[in-house]
């Protein structure tokens, strides 16, 4: 895997939790023109990026509306992160203002997780190594 596609419908907003709450570094921030803008984001050591895409980037008028109402709702997708410190982690993720969707818990499958939304309305789910 290179890279994983989140939509945003706020460059600015997805850029700050990207960068400053989850600690990604900014690998490209391009501007294309009209209203499509290219963010990659890698996280610290590793190999595969998160491309933030704006919501519905080059969609007809009625799919872009379209995915930007599943977007708000939070369906159109998400990742899972690894941690080495799951609870610190997620109480620096909450403190920051995300959507908690799910508090740590140990999982009946064997791992130990949290989830919450991104800016935008995306699930993402810490997972501890």
């Amino acid at each position: 895997l290179q890279h994983c596609y989140i939509a945003f419908d706020d460059a600015e907003a997805a850029l700050a939790f990207y960068r400053d709450v989850l600690g990604f570094e900014v690998q490209n921030d391009v501007d294309m023109g009209d209203g499509m803008r290219w963010i990659t984001l890698v996280p610290a050591g590793a190999d595969v990026a998160i491309v933030l895409t704006p919501v519905g980037a080059g969609e007809s008028d009625a799919d872009r509306e379209m995915l930007a109402d599943l977007l708000a709702k939070g369906v159109l997708g998400g990742v899972v992160l690894a941690s080495d410190d799951l609870d610190a982690d997620f109480a620096r993720i909450a403190e920051a203002g995300a959507e908690i969707m799910q508090e740590p818990m140990d999982q009946p499958w064997g791992v130990r997780d949290a989830a919450f939304r991104d800016p935008a309305g995306n699930q993402l789910r810490l997972t501890q190594r």
